[in-house]
């Protein structure tokens, strides 16, 4: 239930090597962008108070951490009741700089630079679902979560803060682990009822400058993925227009 930008990768990489795996989180969904039109269609019902039919998202998966799934959290913990609950907690400040520094920052970039906002046009036409998944960013996290105002840092801090405090104040504690990252296997271990994994380290990913290398190269792989094959086969066209008209001409004289 834990805002992104808490270790939520950290964790998400942590159950997968405890056995709770597949596990969702928003690289998942990056990776897998197909999957935002169904987390979209979850924003929309869940703002008309709709009920949400979790399967289609979530079928087969055995943990969901980090956005979008934790702007869900009461409807997720509703349709889950046997689910145990992990709130991923941080200092306020530094997860306020952080987020700045990273996932907002990309958004912030957009709204402030021309360029940047024709290359995520040109991203959204090559690929579709990746547009769909930048809108859902923006309807959940920016919109959804924090009204349009996370670059007013207090209000921001108010949402963190107000957002743990639901979190620890509905759950109820047997359910219930409020984790720092920093605290290692053995809290989580203990939650879930299962062994220490010897001599192996906590995993700790995704610092701000990893994250921005992630991230660049995930978008440059997506694009590479589906604009070389037009490319290929605009470059094979090319090759065979030029030797054409070469023999055309060669008749010709």
């Amino acid at each position: 239930a834990g805002f992104g930008r808490t270790g939520t990768l950290s964790l998400r990489e942590a159950l997968v090597r405890l056995g709770f795996g597949p596990c969702d989180h928003m690289l998942e969904n990056f990776e897998h962008p197909e999957r935002f039109a169904l987390w979209h269609e979850a924003f929309e019902r869940k703002r008309r108070g709709e009920p949400i039919d979790w399967r289609p998202l979530l079928d087969g998966y055995r943990a969901v951490v980090d956005w979008p799934g934790a702007y869900f959290w009461r409807e997720l913990i509703a349709a889950h009741p046997d689910a145990r609950v992990i709130l991923t907690v941080r200092d306020p400040g530094r997860w306020y700089d952080s987020t700045q520094a990273t996932i907002f920052s990309l958004r912030a970039r957009a709204d402030e630079s021309a360029w940047a906002r024709a290359m995520l046009r040109l991203v959204g036409l090559v690929m579709p679902a990746l547009r769909e998944g930048f809108q859902a960013v923006d309807a959940v996290i920016w919109q959804g979560t924090f009204a349009g105002r996370f670059a007013d840092r207090e209000h921001a801090l108010r949402v963190f803060a107000g957002h743990n405090r639901e979190v620890r104040e509905s759950v109820p504690a047997d359910r219930l682990l409020v984790f720092d990252v920093k605290q290692g296997w053995g809290p989580l271990c203990a939650f879930l009822g299962v062994p220490v994994p010897e001599g192996e380290p906590f995993p700790h990913v995704n610092d701000a400058e990893s994250f921005h290398a992630l991230n660049q190269q995930r978008l440059a792989r997506s694009l590479l993925k589906k604009i070389w094959p037009a490319a290929t086969a605009a470059g094979a066209a090319t090759l065979l227009w030029i030797a054409w008209r070469r023999r055309h001409r060669q008749e010709g004289r």
